[in-house]
């Protein structure tokens, strides 16, 4: 079997999985059960998932975020200002997965466990850079890594919230991802701020303190 169409059935099989995630977790049992409803043999989990069921919960999250790009080819995001961009990109994302909050929090219970501490943080910097190259972002110099990683910390905390808010319609969550963003904002202009007076600094002192 190929990589694209096997890519395929890895997609069928964490979908099918989502609902017996919600009481058995991600487990070799709740991915032989997805096989079999997908009318595949009960092995084809165990072949297509090599990792076990935290490959799973990657191949999950990597499906969410090439359906999140399929979705904002449909939108007018050059007219929107970065953080606005941002903000429907997520919103778009959680909104999509909301009727499958338990299977998502059983997957953050699998990917929260030590051993998987660093699959967990590369998930995680994976879905922030494609959020960053969905919303515009063309950077190569220092700022690649540091609004990544601060999107990322930005979207770690918004899932938590998402997953505890009882709100209507996730209202709660929409506004946390506000502040959120709001803050990432005021960070992103004082850094820029303190760099130009940095930058301006030598020729401000008076010559005999200059480098």
């Amino acid at each position: 079997m190929t990589a694209a169409p096997f890519q395929s059935v890895r997609d069928r099989l964490v979908l099918a999985a989502l609902p017996h995630a919600v009481f058995d977790g991600w487990s070799a049992r709740s991915l032989a059960a997805a096989a079999r409803d997908e009318g595949l043999d009960p092995t084809m989990a165990e072949r297509a998932f090599l990792g076990g069921p935290a490959a799973a919960v990657d191949h999950l999250v990597d499906l969410a975020d090439r359906l999140m790009a399929e979705e904002a080819a449909g939108l007018d995001l050059d007219s929107m200002r970065v953080p606005d961009r941002v903000f429907t990109l997520l919103k778009l994302r959680f909104e999509r997965w909301a009727p499958h909050r338990e299977a998502i929090r059983r997957a953050m219970a699998l990917l929260a466990l030590p051993g998987n501490a660093a699959g967990a943080a590369r998930i995680t910097w994976r879905t922030a850079d494609v959020v960053w190259r969905l919303a515009g972002d063309r950077s190569h110099d220092f700022s690649w890594y540091t609004r990544r990683a601060t999107l990322a910390a930005v979207c770690s905390a918004t899932l938590l919230y998402w997953l505890d808010d009882p709100s209507e319609d996730s209202a709660d969550t929409w506004a946390f991802l506000r502040r959120r963003l709001a803050d990432v904002g005021r960070v992103t202009r004082a850094r820029k701020q303190a760099q130009s007076w940095l930058e301006g600094l030598p020729r401000r002192m008076p010559r005999g303190l200059r480098p």
